[in-house]
């Protein structure tokens, strides 16, 4: 996905802009009024969207613009609220901008975020907050889906999110160029009211809790994305039905693979290449798009290998945590060496292949890119070449200059059938070794 901020260039943004600038600027050293009534001095309110590109069978397949739009409305007094509602778009977002950068460094080490929210309809969208502290230095979302989803019809609530929820060790939000956003997707219907950064916690007061961004990719838990809540789960229980129903009918699994969507994608663009390569191997894939390391360690936890003892798993993971929280390569690592361990507990006979993390955006010094590559140079020193083996097989997918061809990964992501192609044949003279 492109950043949040770029939405403008792209020429991919539609904006609601209010314009009434009423409010006074407080002082950044006592509580800062983002919007009450109206936004904060010199601030506009932006309501964006863009296009949602996804690659189908090869295929770049532009898919529905949305509907995105936001009206003032009310609710302690006339026109103090703002009403989002959207649908049909994979992200869109309700960002505070464009005024003079605020010096947040007090507010973010004790302060918190306060607003009235009003959950009116979330059945089938997702929601989270978002603060940018400089202008494309660093844009931190913390996810509110699930509680969200708890407030539908309950009408307003105040919240409080801490704002240290917001912040990583290296950032800096002396400048901050977007100190409150809401980012949604799928459908729903949002307002708020009332936002605030208030310098203290008052006294009293419930927070909302966050994952910390430290612990989180080593914290077993189930993919809980606006757009994974309805599939997910079910297709972890038909996995593990699948798995059990081989084990009943006499059958075995003896070439295990475990990953995210591109090993998912083994279903559906690398399926002729499955059928020709592993269909007469016994082999079985766990993968599931969208899952960082900590989905997977759920799974683990809770079943995934179970009724199985393969002589080989072939495991590459990782790349979303990179996609999804742009994370530090050592926190991402330290998942994978918690996935490892869980396996060495839970298949002891088996031998485990970790490939690198495959690459990611066109250009060797894409942002994504390198995140992936700092991942790879740690996790190549888990191997033992006794258990546990490294494979680094990218090279296979790149030119001779390092570039990334749409040829095989239309969406600079996952393989298509030519991908999967390059993939089963770099990887089986792992395979002919690591299966005797």
């Amino acid at each position: 996905m492109k950043k949040f901020n770029q939405l403008a260039v792209l020429g991919l943004i539609t904006a609601f802009i209010v314009t009434t600038f009423l409010s006074a600027h407080a002082a950044q050293t006592s509580n800062i009024v983002l919007y009450k009534a109206s936004p904060l001095k010199s601030w506009q309110v932006f309501i964006e969207n863009y296009e949602q590109q996804q690659v189908l069978s090869g295929a770049s397949v532009a898919l529905p613009k949305g509907d995105v739009k936001a009206v003032v409305t009310d609710k302690d007094v006339k026109k103090d609220a703002l009403t989002f509602t959207w649908k049909d778009t994979w992200r869109a977002g309700m960002t505070l901008e464009s005024g003079e950068p605020l010096d947040l460094t007090t507010h973010i080490k004790t302060g918190v975020l306060a607003l009235d929210i009003n959950i009116i309809e979330l059945a089938k969208g997702g929601v989270s907050f978002k603060m940018e502290c400089q202008k494309e230095a660093c844009d931190r979302v913390v996810p509110f889906t699930m509680a969200a989803r708890d407030l539908i019809g309950k009408g307003w609530q105040k919240i409080y999110m801490p704002l240290s929820c917001f912040k990583q060790e290296q950032d800096n939000f002396s400048a901050t160029s977007m100190p409150f956003a809401l980012e949604v997707g799928g459908e729903g219907e949002v307002a708020v009211a009332n936002v605030e950064l208030l310098i203290q916690t008052p006294k009293g007061v419930s927070l909302q809790a966050c994952q910390d961004y430290k612990t989180v990719s080593v914290t077993p838990s189930m993919l809980n994305e606006w757009w994974s809540i309805d599939w997910w789960l079910p297709r972890h229980e038909q996995k593990l039905a699948d798995a059990k129903a081989i084990k009943e009918k006499g059958g075995k699994i003896d070439l295990l693979f475990i990953g995210d969507s591109i090993t998912q994608g083994w279903e559906k663009e690398g399926a002729p290449v499955w059928e020709k390569h592993y269909a007469n191997r016994n082999a079985f894939a766990i993968g599931f798009g969208g899952d960082r390391t900590e989905n997977v360690l759920w799974r683990l936890q809770h079943g995934a290998v179970e009724n199985m003892s393969p002589k080989l798993v072939v495991m590459m993971i990782g790349t979303n945590n990179t996609g999804h929280r742009h994370e530090n390569p050592a926190t991402t690592a330290a998942g994978i060496k918690n996935l490892l361990n869980e396996l060495q507990q839970r298949l002891p006979q088996s031998k485990i292949l970790l490939l690198a993390v495959f690459p990611r955006d066109e250009k060797p010094d894409g942002h994504l890119r390198k995140i992936n590559n700092g991942v790879n140079s740690i996790i190549k020193d888990y191997a033992d070449n006794k258990r546990i083996f490294f494979a680094d097989i990218n090279s296979v997918f790149l030119t001779k200059e390092g570039v990334l061809p749409k040829e095989i990964m239309p969406d600079l992501l996952h393989p298509n059938e030519q991908g999967y192609g390059l993939w089963a044949k770099v990887l089986e003279p792992y395979l002919q070794r690591l299966l005797k």
